[in-house]
């Protein structure tokens, strides 16, 4: 399989509301990370960090231009491989200990990260059967209600488990802007991994369907609006009731 150079690995788009998206496009969608970056008057966010086999930091001067901390929205090898490049490293305790002591079983990357995943794979010396995620300890632990405070915008985080114990969503009421993590976005959701919990998964759509954002940036594929978002949470819960 070709290998791309790490200045092409990364693909940068703005999304509005000074929020850009960072993803990886050589990465099958089903399985490639959105990396959320969020502009503040005072600090920048991060949510999620990808696969981490090209330096974020090297590649994306947006990342180092402005105080910023990396959230997680939870634990898997898809969303943390660059959170060790961060020194602030926010996350719900829930994840603490699989992002302080990653391995491929609990990342979940010996399951799927193989060479499938890629229509082509990163730089050399990359090796699907010798990935792992760098340990990156929470420097910061958030908790259902907290506030993410950039200055000039304010995030309400919101734990929702049943993807991951410790899944994680911010909500900007102000604009109607939520990042959804794993817990919904528009394309088929994983329920079955070896942490996730099917109870914890309905209780928190129910808890999602009580807001109405604006438009909603998930873990995963497009971005979309609040219809969709309804409709999305309806269809769900009629086929796990």
């Amino acid at each position: 399989m070709i290998r791309v150079t790490a200045r092409d690995w990364y693909r940068v788009q703005k999304a509005g509301d000074d929020v850009t998206l960072i993803d990886e496009p050589y990465i099958k969608p089903f399985y490639r990370c959105n990396i959320w970056h969020i502009r503040g008057r005072d600090h920048d966010a991060l949510i999620d960090s990808g696969m981490g086999v090209v330096s974020l930091r090297a590649h994306i001067p947006l990342v180092t231009e402005k105080p910023l901390t990396a959230i997680a929205s939870h634990s898997h090898f898809d969303h943390v491989g660059c959170h060790h490049e961060f020194e602030t490293r926010a996350a719900h305790r829930k994840e603490a200990d699989i992002l302080a002591h990653p391995t491929r079983a609990n990342t979940l990357a010996e399951e799927y990260a193989t060479d499938d995943i890629f229509d082509r794979l990163p730089p050399a010396p990359y090796r699907s059967d010798l990935y792992s995620v760098k340990s990156a300890p929470v420097t910061k632990f958030l908790e259902d209600g907290d506030i993410v405070d950039l200055g000039d915008r304010w995030f309400e985080v919101l734990h929702l488990s049943g993807h991951s114990p410790g899944g994680l969503a911010l909500f900007e009421r102000a604009s109607g802007i939520l990042f959804s993590g794993d817990t919904i976005y528009d394309g088929p959701l994983v329920e079955n991994v070896y942490h996730s919990n099917a109870e914890d998964y309905y209780s928190s759509m129910l808890r999602l369907r009580t807001l109405s954002p604006r438009v909603v940036h998930g873990g995963h594929f497009g971005s979309f609006d609040g219809a969709q978002y309804k409709t999305l949470i309806e269809n769900w819960l009629k086929t796990h009731d």
